[in-house]
This record gives structure tokens, sequence and C-alpha cells, in this order.
């Protein structure tokens, strides 16, 4: 069953299956929320655009809990590193049309990375179920 946001009856998470499919038919832009540490450990997927989650959470002015701040190994994002995100984002989401799709280990930093872009007002935002691991099953 997908996700959904809390009163709100939205759809937050789809399946490795679908999100493959429309990333394969160039409408989606892959999205990986991991930390650099975890891209060397577990490695990259290829067709994703690289932004950690919580430098995302940084970039947006949310703050971080503790355990986030210790994981958070690089110096704090800049308004240049702010203003480059959104213009990622808003090249592949308003330009190309594009659904966004969050991806991480398991699924669940990138379900609170949809959260957040949802906030921003980008209502095509999901997170694939599963993460890496499940996204990595598929053919």
């Amino acid at each position: 069953m997908p996700t959904q946001a809390p009163d709100q009856g939205l759809v937050l998470e789809i399946t490795p299956a679908v999100a493959k499919e429309i990333v394969r038919l160039k409408i989606a832009t892959l999205v990986d929320v991991r930390q650099p540490a975890e891209l060397e450990l577990e490695g990259t997927v290829e067709e994703a655009e690289c932004i950690p989650l919580f430098d995302l959470k940084k970039l947006l002015g949310h703050h971080l809990t503790e355990e986030e701040q210790e994981i958070l190994d690089c110096d704090t994002p800049t308004a240049k590193d702010a203003r480059f995100f959104l213009s990622m984002i808003n090249k592949h989401h308003y330009q190309q049309g594009n659904v966004l799709l969050c991806l991480c280990n398991s699924g669940k930093r990138s379900l609170h990375a949809v959260q957040l872009l949802r906030s921003m007002g980008y209502d095509r935002a999901f997170s694939i179920k599963g993460g890496v691991r499940a996204w990595r099953d598929l053919p």
C-alpha cells in the first residue's frame, strides 16, 4: 500500500518498478539523498543526482538533530549551495516537467525529503519504497 501524507490522502511513495519505468521514460529525475559516506560504501546509482538529505534540510533552513549534525561531515551549506540546489530541482521539476523521485538506503529518509520538497511546492515528488536495495533488486 502506498504511503500517504497525514490528513491529506496524498501518495508520497511509489514502488521501485513504477519508479524505474518513469525514469526509463525520461519523465523523472532520480534524487539520491544518501550521505557521501553511504555512497562510498554502497555505491552510487548511475541515473541519480546526489543531494544528501541533511544538506537539503540545512539548505531549506530546517533544524538538524544532534545525530544528523554528527552524520553531516561537511561545512555548512552556503547561499550559493542553496541557489544551486534550487536551480537544479527547478530545472528538472518545472522546466522539464519531471517527477522528482527521492531515494535512500531503506526509503525512510527519502520520505522525509519528499515531505520537505512537497512543503516547498514540489507536488510531483515521491519516495521510492524500499530504497536503493529494492531499486537494485529489479532488472
